[in-house]
């Protein structure tokens, strides 16, 4: 699995009679193969693990809400 932000549309066809599209500015965890299609035909860039959660890159504690008192 991989995290990606799609950069353009994309369709995933992992077998002919399936389909799933991707808009552009989705941010999904997808299988390796969808992600490594999407980077391959420039759509797409992998999230390292650092910027995964919070748009800035602050992921909040284990167990709390996320929002400060």
């Amino acid at each position: 699995m991989a995290r990606v932000r799609f950069l353009k549309d994309f369709d995933y066809r992992p077998t002919g009679n399936s389909l799933t599209a991707y808009l552009a500015g989705m941010e999904e965890t997808v299988k390796r193969e969808c992600a490594d299609q999407a980077i391959a035909e420039g759509k797409a860039v992998e999230l390292p693990a650092a910027t995964r959660g919070k748009p800035n890159g602050e992921n909040p504690e284990p167990g709390s809400t996320g929002q400060e008192a």
